[in-house]
């Protein structure tokens, strides 16, 4: 073992046995998408299980085979930045993956430290209201609504006015919960799997904090889709995608959506709706001006 790999156990925390056993189940399942062909290694003969080896994996980072057990058995053992990279090199991790990597090694990355649930300030529903009739709302990564228009609460009820189960003014949680034959968000199927990847991602900042594991242990209670996404261990980026929502009294609206990260606040964002034609702006303009208009042509009991 080299002075690089660093053995000894870091300081320990509350959140530390948590934090090693997400590192370990990221790790596994990240060698597990890799083949020996992806990284220039003959295939072999059988393999009991998909993706790389253990050894291969330590042997394309330079490190250890023992080490590298060590850290995929959430053994409480340290390393440095320099060798998770050369970890994060041999699983062909993208840029989002190897910070995901790191939060949950406990080393530092490009961002600043996350705040847990950090105020919004005032002037920033002048900013919301002013974007009008762009739906537009202020969120954490736990995809908690804070703020928000009135284009996006008419839009998006669900998401804002705490008709979700358990009252919470979510949007993951909302389009998780709320039955398919009056959920406003029409193409989810495609959108959780990068939806719930975002969510995993922020969690590596956050391990351990209580509001953060009672929120994902209540999910999962409710959600059997979430609970197989989760498992995934996949993570993505916020980036700009096409949403599409359905409304009783104008049909389906498509628009784009774009995440804006806040200076001084990074576990805030702000998301906008711009509409991805001239007809999809029309609708956007009469649901604005429609707040009362029934979302769904029916309602549950």
């Amino acid at each position: 073992m080299t002075v690089l790999e660093q053995s000894a156990a870091p300081a320990t925390t509350a959140a530390e046995p948590t934090r090693r056993t997400e590192l370990a189940a990221f790790l596994k399942a990240c060698r597990a998408r890799v083949s020996p062909t992806d990284v220039g290694l003959p295939p072999g003969l059988r393999r009991r299980t998909p993706g790389l080896r253990r050894e291969e994996v330590a042997q394309l980072a330079g490190v250890g085979v023992t080490w590298y057990t060590w850290l995929e058995q959430g053994r409480p053992i340290n390393a440095s930045d320099q060798v998770m990279t050369a970890v994060a090199r041999a699983l062909l991790l993208d840029e989002v993956e190897r910070d995901h990597l790191f939060r949950l090694a406990g080393l530092p990355t490009a961002e600043l430290s996350d705040l847990i649930c950090p105020s919004v300030d005032p002037a920033m529903q002048v900013v919301l209201d002013g974007l009008t009739p762009l739906p537009a709302a202020i969120c954490n990564r736990r995809y908690d609504v804070l703020a928000y228009n009135g284009a996006y609460d008419a839009l998006f009820p669900g998401a804002t006015r705490a008709t979700a189960p358990h009252g919470r003014r979510n949007s993951l949680w909302c389009a998780l919960t709320v039955p398919d034959c009056c959920n406003p968000f029409v193409n989810r199927e495609e959108e959780l799997p990068r939806m719930v990847g975002v969510l995993r991602a922020g969690y590596a900042s956050h391990i351990g904090e209580p509001s953060w594991e009672n929120y994902l242990r209540e999910l999962s209670a409710v959600s059997e889709r979430f609970r197989q996404l989760w498992a995934s261990q996949q993570v993505a980026p916020a980036t700009t995608v096409l949403k599409v929502f359905r409304h009783a009294g104008i049909g389906e609206i498509r628009v784009k959506a774009s995440y804006l990260t806040m200076p001084g606040v990074p576990d805030l964002y702000l998301v906008v709706y711009t509409p991805e034609g001239p007809q999809d702006r029309e609708k956007l303009e009469w649901v604005t001006a429609h707040p009362d208009a029934p979302v769904a042509d029916h309602a549950h009991g």
